[in-house]
């Protein structure tokens, strides 16, 4: 897989971060959100940590998705002890031999030195502090999939925890502590920051920037130069074909990779066929969706249909909630039934609803949404299964008959 890199859009947010931007309020935290598969992660690991780095921060980087079975909070404890571990390692040592069981940090904190590199007794606060007076520098504090943090009650502490070391360690005009979250889904980051609840409000979401065609240009002019044979390439058509897979790089490089292997067998264009294989992925993904909806039982339906139909809105068990189940389902439905119809949709594999710690919910895979919101505009919602919609025609006529 190649990387593009995208280094400017890495220097204008270091500055953000570093709060040297004339407008804009990133150095209170930056928030970004991207469909999953578009380059978030590439982009944060590849492009801003290095740039960071290289700006003289000591960057902390944790994805929150690395290990779903533990819990977010611990995830983010054991990089920030990692960070620490490094960083007070030699200290450490220095220490044991002199046989003291604790060290002095600028004078005002204390560690014990057989408990390097983990933060068990220090609050969050602290261990941060702590990481950055031992490494004389400021710090950014990357997590990815954020909004996984909301789904513990711990997790929820976490983030109230940073917002509370953001603001001890930051001072007008110096900032120590950079904080980057990231999420594969708006609606769900917004949980952090748009109500008064929320540990991060006031702040705001921003759409991370697509690959778009300057990526297809780079990618246009690697291929000339190794298939001088294929000059020109297309690339408005390979631009098209990368829209369709929904500017998700893994995709589109893997049909690329198809359609340009000596293997393929291909007679003519490669860009056509790449073109074609985004068309049947495109196809592909919309038809599993319509089947994991047309696999649910009524009342899940009904209840998935709200969720996408709301969006943050969406309240399971109001009474609006309870006359839309029971006018798709044709059955009185209780906050009960609701409730253990959210619990089948969360626990199907894939699940296909997110629920936070306070009972927040949301579909889980956001091109659910986009899917929907095509669906309702081209007519098609909801689906039906093949020869449904002649059988219901013919009931209708007989009736009228």
């Amino acid at each position: 897989m190649i990387h593009y890199s995208r280094t400017t859009l890495a220097q204008n947010l270091t500055v953000a971060l570093q709060g040297k931007a004339l407008f804009g309020d990133a150095h209170n935290g930056l928030f970004l959100a991207a469909p999953r598969r578009t380059g978030k992660s590439t982009f944060l690991q590849g492009d801003l940590r290095p740039v960071l780095e290289a700006a003289g921060v000591v960057v902390v980087y944790v994805d929150l998705w690395s290990d779903q079975r533990r819990d977010p909070a611990l995830l983010v404890a054991d990089a920030i002890g990692r960070a620490l571990s490094l960083k007070l390692g030699l200290l450490a040592k220095v220490a044991r031999k002199a046989g003291l069981e604790n060290v002095s940090i600028a004078g005002t904190l204390k560690i014990d030195t057989s408990k390097i590199g983990r933060i068990d007794g220090l609050t969050l606060s602290e261990a941060l502090r702590t990481l950055h007076e031992t490494a004389k520098a400021p710090l950014a504090l990357i997590i990815d999939e954020a909004q996984h943090a909301l789904t513990s009650e711990a997790g929820e502490a976490m983030m109230s925890a940073l917002k509370s070391a953001r603001d001890q360690l930051n001072r007008p005009g110096q900032v120590n502590l950079m904080l980057v979250m990231s999420g594969s889904d708006r609606d769900k980051l917004l949980r952090l920051v748009n109500t008064n609840g929320a540990p991060f409000f006031g702040s705001q979401i921003t759409r991370m920037p697509e690959l778009d065609q300057h990526f297809i240009q780079h990618v246009a002019s690697l291929i000339e130069a190794q298939r001088p044979d294929l000059k020109p390439v297309d690339q408005q058509t390979l631009l098209q074909a990368f829209e369709k897979f929904g500017h998700r790089p893994q995709f589109f490089m893997e049909a690329l990779g198809q359609a340009l292997s000596p293997l393929s067998g291909l007679t003519g264009r490669f860009e056509t066929a790449v073109l074609a294989a985004a068309n049947q992925k495109q196809s592909d993904d919309e038809r599993q969706m319509e089947s994991n909806y047309l696999g649910l039982k009524p009342l899940e339906q009904a209840v998935l249909w709200r969720l996408l139909e709301q969006g943050a809105r969406f309240r399971p068990y109001d009474a609006e909630a309870l006359r839309f189940y029971k006018e798709k389902t044709q059955t009185a439905v209780s906050p009960q039934k609701a409730q253990n119809a959210l619990e089948a949709l969360r626990e199907r594999n894939p699940a296909l609803v997110w629920k936070s710690a306070r009972g927040e919910y949301s579909v889980d895979d956001a091109a659910m949404h986009r899917w929907f919101q095509q669906c309702v505009q081209h007519g098609t919602w909801p689906p039906q299964v093949p020869g449904q919609a002649q059988h219901e025609l013919g009931l209708n006529e007989d009736a009228e008959d």
